[in-house]
């Protein structure tokens, strides 16, 4: 058990990093004229191309284990990349950033109230105290001025990312029929990318595309357009939803989405090496609040932890 619990959390911590990276290779392709919808949607088929030959290795002729995965497998793509990506966006373009990602990483939260719900147990206290720290480390990190009021469908929107975005935690953290993990994310990639492209075709969000150099490493170097998007396919997407459903898988939905709450901290430490954004000590703090309140979610005994919440499969 030590050992599986070890392994998924390096799992669990290269999807954080691989993550953290995208933010940083994505703002040069945003700020040369491509739109976030196309970014997204290239970033998404790019990933599950990357992955295809992992799935069909790891499945070993074993097909029939998608269709009895089918239910997870379009749940990953549609609702925990896909709807996830589109609710984002679309509150990103009424509100600020900053809130946006505050309220998206509720998922959390979102998760122990959603288990204490089904199984009217309370969390144990570790949980709460656990989930109060890291929500006020993830304020830290993003800004206490991310706490604003601002357009309401924004915020609609934003707390859709977040239920998106627990659903893709709550698929990951249980079995799915056999389903490898590397299958669940290439599929729900291969399947998200045409449900991207066809909400940017109806003019849902903006669609467009600038096939031209972008600078990186903070503007010292320039590189063509495929560069940063090639990177962000394959680290920051295909290698970061495998492992991050891998420590799902292993860990359970509650642990994984809070140490993937790291993910911000990653972020501000990739934008402060690459992009030469600055990181203050009131982000370091927030980062020591996040690892204190997963160190606390992780300290609940396992006999009080509740079950992960099920998805109805047919």
């Amino acid at each position: 058990m030590g050992a599986s619990k070890s392994t998924g959390l390096i799992a669990a911590a290269i999807s954080f990093i691989s993550f953290g990276t995208s933010g940083a290779f994505v703002k040069p392709l945003l700020e040369a004229g491509w739109s976030p919808a196309a970014a997204v949607t290239v970033r998404a088929l790019l990933a599950g191309l990357v992955l295809l030959p992992f799935v069909v290795y790891s499945l070993r002729g074993k097909w029939e284990l998608l269709w009895h995965a089918r239910w997870p497998v379009l749940g990953m793509g549609v609702v925990g990349v896909a709807v996830t990506q589109v609710l984002y966006f679309a509150a990103i373009s009424r509100i600020p950033v900053a809130t946006a990602l505050l309220i998206e990483f509720l998922a959390p939260l979102i998760l122990v109230g959603f288990t204490w719900a089904v199984s009217r147990r309370t969390p144990a206290p570790v949980v709460l105290i656990g989930s109060v720290l890291a929500v006020g480390g993830l304020v830290l990190v993003i800004g206490p001025g991310a706490i604003q009021a601002v357009d309401p469908i924004g915020l609609i929107a934003a707390f859709g990312a977040a239920i998106a975005c627990a659903v893709y935690f709550a698929i990951a953290g249980r079995p799915n029929n056999g389903l490898p993990p590397v299958a669940l994310a290439g599929a729900g990639m291969l399947l998200a990318a045409p449900v991207l492209a066809i909400v940017g075709a109806t003019g849902l969000l903006p669609f467009k595309a600038e096939f031209v150099d972008v600078p990186l490493l903070d503007g010292d170097t320039t590189v063509a357009w495929w560069v940063p998007l090639l990177i962000v396919a394959v680290v920051g997407t295909a290698l970061a939803y495998a492992t991050g459903i891998t420590a799902s898988g292993i860990l359970g939905s509650r642990l994984g989405s809070f140490i993937a709450l790291m993910e911000v901290v990653s972020a501000s430490v990739f934008a402060w090496l690459l992009l030469g954004e600055g990181l203050t000590p009131v982000q370091l703090l927030g980062g020591l609040l996040i690892v204190g309140g997963i160190a606390a979610v992780r300290a609940e005994r396992p006999a009080e932890e509740p079950a992960a919440p099920v998805l109805a499969q047919t």
